[in-house]
């Protein structure tokens, strides 16, 4: 699965970025291989998605998170905002 498709409040760990041109991008902003990332929330009409990722917020375009490979660890953890 894709970090696009994941829910709100889902817990997932990066598996692969699947696109090349953003990988070095992605990578610079906290994306790596083996991080543990939760989906934070969406946009009103799902673009972007926020995350949090290595101690900090990031906003990612849909077809951002789509290159990004991930692996489920919790569904619908709850999150303070």
């Amino acid at each position: 699965m894709n970090l696009s498709e994941a829910k709100v409040g889902s817990k997932v760990k990066i598996l692969s970025l699947t696109n090349g041109d953003l990988a070095l991008k992605l990578m610079e902003m906290g994306c790596l291989p083996g991080e543990e990332v939760v989906v934070w929330k969406k946009a009103p009409l799902g673009d972007p998605i926020y995350i949090l990722v290595a101690g900090y917020s990031l906003s990612l375009r849909l077809n951002e998170a789509a290159a990004i490979e991930v692996e489920t660890l919790l569904q619908h953890s709850p999150i303070n905002k």
